[in-house]
């Protein structure tokens, strides 16, 4: 037995799709390695091709993509390289999706309705996924949808601290964009000091996707700049009539901080009209040259998902990177 050698060195790998390589590539520099090389096409009846470059067996796999447009697409990209590393015996696949696609659905509105959310856990489970990190879920239910670890991390110290050094010395309040993301509105007004709190009341047809019939603020927001927060912009339609209705009330001024900007048509436009002075968001997802514009600014979420990732690499504890609040 004495001339037996046995090695314990974990050996980190970072992988990356196609949706968002930008926010990979700054995670891999961070985590000082390189992106695996990785060969990906599509086939003339569009099927996806994934094949690595070098040999996985035994490592410790973090396989990074953002679940953006066309998102169908990049979720099956995702699915495929997670099964590849399952075959090529990856001692461990953990599956970094900086936003859940299908989040939204997360339970049944009415009758014969799919829970898409919990579909998507199931697949990456299958695939051959053993952890998951991610940001901002859009409700904390999903993280008991997946058959594993899910390390749940929370965009709202990077987006409260940009407000702080920029609004810090005005009057604030935080404003929820409906009274079911009041605790997490809690959380943002604790951030900032314990400035006021108010709310939306709105109605949302249920039958028409991304409309809202009607905003009501609940709260006192005269003369304070709002900080109005989601978790993400789709159309922007929610967001920014709530904005307009806030100005409506009294407030002295808007900005609008949210960590997925999704911003289908016409969330762009919508946005540079709107009563906001400000929208902080996050690169979770990327945004094209064509969506930008002067009122936007992009925090980097590669510092937090880096960190993530070192933790579960050395076995340490995602949650202390937020005092205990995970």
């Amino acid at each position: 037995m004495s001339g037996l050698k046995r090695t314990t060195e974990k050996n980190l790998m970072v992988f990356s799709g196609g949706a968002h390589p930008e926010l990979a590539d700054e995670v891999a520099e961070l985590l000082e390695t390189e992106l695996v090389p990785t060969e990906a096409r599509t086939f003339a009846n569009g099927e996806l091709y994934v094949r690595y470059a070098e040999s996985v067996r035994g490592c410790d796999a973090f396989v990074i993509q953002s679940h953006t447009t066309p998102i169908n697409e990049w979720i099956m990209e995702h699915l495929i390289m997670v099964d590849a590393l399952k075959r090529a015996s990856a001692k461990r696949i953990t599956v970094v999706m900086p936003f859940w696609g299908y989040s939204r659905q997360d339970k049944k509105h009415r009758g014969r309705e799919p829970i898409s959310a919990r579909l998507m856990a199931d697949l990456f489970k299958t695939a051959g996924a053993d952890r998951i990190i991610t940001v901002d879920l859009h409700a904390d239910q999903l993280q008991g949808f997946f058959d594993g670890p899910v390390d749940h991390l929370m965009a709202l110290p990077l987006l409260a601290t940009h407000i702080r050094e920029k609004y810090g010395d005005q009057s604030l309040a935080v404003v929820s964009p409906d009274a079911g993301r009041i605790k997490v509105a809690e959380k943002w007004a604790n951030a900032l000091g314990g400035v006021p709190l108010a709310f939306i009341h709105k109605t949302r047809r249920n039958d028409v996707a991304n409309e809202v019939v009607a905003n009501r603020v609940v709260g006192d927001v005269t003369g304070r700049i709002c900080v109005l927060t989601d978790d993400m912009i789709d159309t922007g339609g929610t967001i920014v009539k709530a904005a307009e209705a806030l100005v409506a009330d009294g407030a002295a001024g808007v900005v609008i901080a949210a960590t997925h900007a999704i911003l289908s048509e016409p969330a762009v436009d919508r946005l540079k009209n709107s009563s906001a002075t400000e929208i902080v968001i996050t690169n979770t997802l990327p945004v094209p040259a064509e969506k930008q514009f002067d009122k936007l600014t992009t925090l980097s979420i590669a510092p937090l998902v880096a960190r993530a990732i070192r933790e579960v690499f050395e076995d340490g504890s995602v949650t202390s990177m937020f005092d205990g609040q995970a």
